[in-house]
């Protein structure tokens, strides 16, 4: 869908009666100027709305990608409409444990609609043995198990993108995708 012209809408404001008041009996004048309404109707339109433009909910199909970017989400094209829209009316609160495994563990599952396992490579512990070995490993690094639902498939390289992207930068990852058993 392309934004332009709207055959057969009309401006909420005309432009002729706002001329002054010499070209309010001029009929060429005033047909002149409904070119320009016809022009600017879905502009008026557009900036009278755009509340709605914001909404995920309501937002046009094709303003969806780009209010996804807005909120920094990556929305997958396969998606049918209503999770589209329901991806990007929660990115919000996902931003709220962004760089958690909770976090990236909650961001994975929506994308996915699959069971996601987070495996870190490091933590935080104490030890009651005075120069124990701290627990994980040196290196920071995070896995991310994904078993799609029975009828679903993940798309590996969508998925190494997301994560990448919601993850700390510092943090390297890996994405292992398997079947469900049975």
């Amino acid at each position: 869908m392309s934004r332009g012209h709207v055959a057969g809408m009309v401006s909420a404001v005309p432009l002729g009666p706002t001329l002054p008041g010499l070209y309010h009996d001029d009929e060429f004048t005033q047909r002149f100027m409904t070119a320009f309404d016809e022009v600017l109707a879905p502009v008026m339109s557009t900036i009278d709305n755009f509340a709605a433009y914001l909404d995920p909910a309501l937002t046009p199909e094709d303003f969806l990608d780009w209010l996804a970017g807005w909120v920094g989400v990556l929305l997958d094209e396969t998606w049918p409409i209503e999770r589209r829209r329901a991806f990007i009316a929660i990115a919000a609160q996902l931003y709220k444990t962004r760089g958690t495994a909770a976090g990236l563990a909650a961001q994975v599952r929506l994308f996915t609609a699959g069971d996601v396992e987070i495996v870190e490579s490091g933590g935080s512990a104490w030890s009651p043995t005075a120069d124990a070995e701290p627990p994980g490993s040196p290196d920071f690094s995070v896995t991310v198990k994904v078993t799609p639902p029975a009828k679903g498939k993940v798309e590996t390289a969508r998925l190494n993108a997301l994560v990448a992207a919601a993850k700390p930068a510092h943090v390297r990852h890996t994405v292992e995708v398997s079947a469900r058993a049975g």
